[in-house]
């Protein structure tokens, strides 16, 4: 079982990470070789409104946070989080860090949730600014630049689409 977990989302932030009560005992920088970052998964409830997924792309890479848990097993604290099995899945991949290949679970998209030309909110998109610590400047200045939308843009949609849900 992988003691290690990649956040290359929201989770980029150890402050939310905190705040969902996922304890780690270290912080590396990690990549995914042969992976690129969209934010191709569908927000519940929120039209346009992307969150982040990784899809296979020979030639890129993913750059994230590695936590090193606090338990092995406490990965599992993360799935109400992410929505496993249903909106995510949780697998094994290997990561690269300063420590050298790592088994890491990461959360990949289911693809029935899969759209197109989809953006980050704002304020979704400035928790992975946070993991900048962790991000090749080139990286950071990739996700700086990111379009997204106003969330009080994704709240007036979703007020005019009648659901209250999110996720």
């Amino acid at each position: 079982m992988a003691e290690w977990y990649l956040a290359y989302g929201s989770n980029m932030n150890p402050q939310r990470m905190n705040a969902r009560g996922i304890a780690f005992s270290q912080a590396l920088a990690g990549q995914l070789q042969g992976f690129k970052l969209c934010f191709d998964k569908r927000a519940s409830g929120k039209t346009g409104v992307g969150y982040a997924n990784i899809r296979y792309q020979p030639g890129s890479v993913v750059e994230g946070v590695l936590y090193r848990l606090h338990k092995p097993g406490d990965i599992v604290l993360m799935d109400p989080f992410e929505g496993n099995p249903y909106r995510y899945s949780r697998e094994v991949f290997v990561a690269n860090s300063e420590l050298g290949s790592i088994n890491c679970w990461v959360y990949i998209a289911n693809r029935a949730l899969l759209a197109p030309q989809l953006l980050p909110e704002k304020l979704y998109l400035e928790h992975l600014l946070k993991g900048q610590p962790w991000l090749s400047d080139g990286y950071f200045e990739m996700l700086a630049r990111q379009r997204s939308i106003d969330n009080s843009e994704a709240g007036a949609q979703t007020a005019l689409n009648g659901l209250t849900h999110n996720v």
